[in-house]
């Protein structure tokens, strides 16, 4: 049945560097055969292109006069967002160190995140989905119930991070997202947190689901059917 506009709902994965939210959206997304967002890539496009131009990340001015004249969209391809630059998907030049360094600092500037938060929040339009970032249950659907804040130790966080082959501190990424003005780094209220230190993804996934029945999405949604 089509439902209307009002009748998506979103889960909301939030949590540190490293702490394995993408990992867990993903699996979630697939399980429930739900739309996955990574509300992150959409900042890292937005740093790439500012340090393609040779702007400073750091200056509103600058990274503003990028993103004024960007050609920043989002598809759904696969059962997962692509944020696309121009109509292309940068591909792993999102995960370059140099975009790693300085994404943060293009995070933190309130106009930046004003646009991307409405770029993410019209996904909703579309279908029920699972959005991960840093500030999806705080700021960008503080309304929904179902939100699961991931978290886990900084030591497992910097190993799984250089598995990644990725040198950056992720105790310096906590302070910058945490401290910043704009939307910063918090356990969302209401949120389930789970400590995924020392789980497998498939726990995870498994306490998820568990977290998810107790706050009702399954029982929405067969009410949702039943109307």
């Amino acid at each position: 049945m089509q439902r209307q506009h009002n009748r998506f709902d979103a889960i909301a994965i939030d949590g540190p560097a490293a702490s394995g939210k993408s990992t867990v959206a993903k699996a979630l997304a697939e399980t429930l055969e739900l739309t996955m967002v990574n509300s992150g890539e959409m900042y890292r496009a937005v740093t790439l292109s500012v340090l393609q131009h040779g702007a400073n990340p750091s200056s509103a001015d600058e990274v503003l006069g990028i993103l004024k004249e960007l050609e920043l969209s989002c598809i759904v391809e696969g059962g997962a967002s692509r944020v696309l630059i121009s109509g292309a998907h940068p591909g792993e030049a999102l995960r370059s160190e140099t975009v790693n360094a300085s994404v943060s600092a293009v995070s933190a500037i309130p106009e930046v995140r004003r646009q991307l938060v409405d770029l993410q929040r019209s996904l909703l339009d579309q279908s029920d989905l699972v959005m991960e970032g840093r500030d999806i249950g705080s700021v960008v659907f503080p309304e929904t119930p179902y939100k699961i804040y991931i978290e886990a130790s900084e030591s497992v966080r910097n190993k799984r991070r250089a598995d990644e082959g990725l040198s950056d501190s992720v105790s310096e990424r906590d302070r910058l997202d945490r401290s910043r003005k704009t939307a910063p780094l918090v356990v969302p209220d209401g949120a389930v947190v789970i400590d995924s230190s020392q789980m497998t993804i498939n726990e995870v996934l498994e306490h998820s689901l568990g977290k998810l029945r107790d706050l009702g999405w399954f029982t929405r949604n067969t009410q949702i059917m039943k109307e």
